[in-house]
């Protein structure tokens, strides 16, 4: 099939980026998922097997090229709320659930696409044990920042990643495009954790978003630094001056309307299940589910000053909540001290 009809039908679905690649080993980077393997750097949320992140053919013996797109997400916040204890939330978590929304616009895509050709196919968005951005970056989506993120020239980098593996013949090819981050460390020197310990090396257990889904213990000097984040981070981002004056979203998927970006945090203390499903449950943060949230909540009100908010902290530890009982217990006893 013609890659330039495919582009057509992306721009008529109002897909944001569209590339295509080979279906090659990604050896670029198999090395370095070996030493963070062997240095225990994998967290839960990742695929073990490097075979399985680096070798399309793996996860779709027949495939013979892959389509990349990407949607912007990033949205000005015109839906603010006011909340007397609040906690943030990532762009990434602002609107629906951008698995749903990418996972829709490849279907839309394959659906068009074969009006004009039958093909068989393999779509993930964050789901898939290749390396997504790895992919995007041969595809030339973007190129790598030194925050690791993929930065579109056009776009930046609040963009969120989708690909198709097929076994169309498109003509693929490597169309990597190169660094354009220059001398600046901006993204580097803003990381709240020190997760960024080189350009493009990063820490996934010492960085914040990580920090804020994992169920593992947080250790207190990394909880400190985490500030009122209940889900996400966006500084290496923000501090990026390849995100000042880039083209914004036109998704609408994307807009905070029900949480308005932010966490209230009084509220979700005292949310039931089906209360945190009807305002929470459509985002991407919530496949953690509410306990995650609330724990990262403890942090927050301790970063805020848990003598001030000493009444919600109690609230929650009389939850008797495992996942909250070590930071509620040790909060309570400093404050005693």
């Amino acid at each position: 099939m013609d890659r330039d009809r495919i582009v057509d039908i992306s721009i008529q679905l109002n897909i944001d980026l569209i590339g295509f690649t080979h279906t090659g080993p990604l050896d670029r980077i198999r090395k370095q998922l070996e030493c963070r393997l062997k240095e225990e750097r994998i967290t839960e949320f990742e695929e073990r097997d490097v075979e399985l992140r680096v070798e399309p053919r793996l996860t779709m013996e027949e495939c013979k090229s892959i389509i990349v797109i990407a949607l912007s997400y990033n949205k000005e916040n015109d839906y603010r709320k006011e909340a007397s204890v609040k906690g943030s939330l990532s762009k990434s978590s602002w609107g629906r659930d951008y698995h749903f929304v990418i996972k829709e616009k490849m279907e839309a895509l394959v659906k068009e696409m074969k009006k004009e050709h039958d093909f068989n196919h393999i779509s993930h968005c964050d789901t898939g044990p290749l390396v997504d951005r790895e992919v995007a970056n041969r595809a030339g989506i973007g190129y790598y920042g030194k925050n690791c993120s993929i930065i579109n020239p056009e776009f930046g980098s609040f963009i969120f990643i989708g690909y198709i593996l097929t076994d169309l013949e498109i003509g693929a090819r490597e169309d990597r495009l190169e660094s354009l981050c220059g001398d600046c460390t901006l993204c580097m020197d803003a990381c709240p954790t020190g997760a960024l310990e080189g350009p493009g090396i990063l820490n996934p257990k010492k960085c914040i978003s990580y920090l804020t889904q994992t169920k593992d213990l947080i250790p207190e000097d990394l909880s400190a630094r985490m500030g009122i984040k209940i889900y996400g981070c966006d500084t290496c981002q923000v501090v990026c001056p390849k995100n000042e004056k880039v083209r914004l979203s036109s998704h609408g998927d994307f807009d905070p309307v029900k949480t308005g970006g932010i966490v209230d945090i009084e509220e979700l203390v005292h949310m039931s299940k089906k209360q945190f499903q009807e305002k929470y449950g459509d985002m991407a943060g919530s496949w953690r589910g509410k306990t995650v949230l609330l724990r990262n909540s403890v942090l927050a009100l301790e970063n805020m000053g848990a003598h001030l908010h000493v009444d919600l902290i109690r609230t929650l530890h009389k939850k008797n909540i495992d996942l909250l009982k070590p930071y509620t217990s040790r909060i309570l006893k400093d404050m005693v001290k």
